[in-house]
């Protein structure tokens, strides 16, 4: 079993609310589960309103299944309007 944690730092520059941030990081932790089937969600910077730190977890059988997972979830964020500041990916043997 491989366990694979993704995480990464974003900036958002049009965000001028708390209000507004979580509308954008709920919509892509929605879509990161809906599309990919792994779970996300917000892991640091909950306070801040022009960044946010989203974590992302796949587990699989295969490690090159959940490196191609995490990487196309990673990809898929350049669809949203925000900055990626910082990208880790770190896959476990378990």
């Amino acid at each position: 079993m491989n366990i694979g944690v993704l995480q990464f730092s974003i900036r958002l520059p049009e965000s001028h609310s708390l209000k507004e941030k979580r509308q954008v990081v709920k919509s892509l932790v929605a879509q990161l589960h809906n599309r990919f089937n792994v779970s996300a969600a917000e892991v640091e910077d909950q306070d801040l309103w022009q960044t946010a730190v989203v974590g992302v977890a796949c587990i699989s059988n295969d490690k090159k299944h959940t490196n191609e997972v995490l990487s196309k979830a990673l990809a898929f964020t350049t669809t949203y309007d925000f900055e990626l500041l910082e990208s880790n990916i770190e896959i476990i043997d378990y």
